[in-house]
């Protein structure tokens, strides 16, 4: 007789909303993520690491245009967590064509992924607007209030080891303040993007169930958020060079953490 047993399944109760049932999940998970992910960017590879270069380029040129205000490099730099679920749209399209065993579509049809649910994706992006704008104003108070007079000219001064050391209350308030937003849209976009993709589920439906799957997995979830920020922080160390392929492959993993987190219909 098999020992295997399905994961526990909670289904979470809120008023007036029809949320899908949220999976336990357990550490060795995440790996098993970014596994099926890597698999994913394999059979994908021509469309993945087009869109991976594509959204590398775009990283990389938005960080240098603000080399000489440090305050919007940085807030690009890491706001790039914020919107890299949204992005990743197209790698989501790419692994549910896979799963269905569908063929790979023409270079521009993911794009066109937004179509299945354009009214809550165009809400998704208002948010991610707003808080990308919010995120630039707290990040140039920041550096008004601890770095004002300090001579620090561009980005590559304020990254040198001499200046952290000597800014540390400076590197510890971004951080703080950082962290906590990025936790917050994190919570909120781990299921949502994707579920916003595949299922006709409003925009708040698709919040909440994100938030509740976080919160249901909290330890596990830190994990792959870990795993996450650490890879794109390795891929911006490279100049964004390596971004071409870590961020594709965490877009396809990100599908699969959904299709885990999330029960079936």
């Amino acid at each position: 007789m098999s020992t295997h047993t399905e994961p526990a399944v909670f289904h979470p109760q809120v008023a007036h909303m029809n949320l899908p049932g949220i999976r336990r999940v357990t550490f060795d998970q995440p790996l098993r993520w970014l596994r099926d992910g890597a698999k994913d960017f394999a059979r994908a590879w021509p469309l993945s690491l087009f869109y991976g270069a594509v959204f590398a380029l775009l990283g990389y040129g938005l960080v240098h245009a603000a080399e000489d205000r440090p305050h919007l490099a940085m807030a690009l730099a890491s706001g790039f967590l914020f919107v890299a679920p949204a992005l990743a749209i197209v790698f989501y399209c790419l692994s549910h064509r896979l799963e269905h065993h569908h063929k790979l579509p023409k270079l521009f049809v993911p794009l066109l992924a937004w179509r299945a649910n354009p009214s809550s994706l165009g809400l998704f992006a208002v948010m991610l607007v707003f808080v990308l704008i919010s995120w630039e104003r707290t990040s140039a108070i920041l550096v008004g209030l601890f770095l004002s007079g300090s001579g620090i000219g561009g980005l590559s001064d304020l990254l040198s080891i001499n200046a952290v050391r000597q800014h540390t209350d400076f590197v510890l308030a971004y951080l703080a303040f950082g962290g906590v937003l990025a936790l917050m849209m994190f919570s909120l976009s781990v299921v949502s993007l994707p579920m916003l993709l595949h299922r006709k589920v409003d925009f708040a439906t698709a919040l909440v169930a994100s938030f509740m799957a976080t919160r249901l997995n909290f330890p596990v979830m830190l994990l792959w958020g870990a795993l996450i920020a650490g890879l794109i922080a390795i891929g911006m160390a490279t100049d964004f060079i390596a971004m071409a392929v870590v961020f594709p492959w965490l877009g396809h993993a990100s599908w699969h953490a959904y299709r885990e987190l999330v029960e079936r219909e």
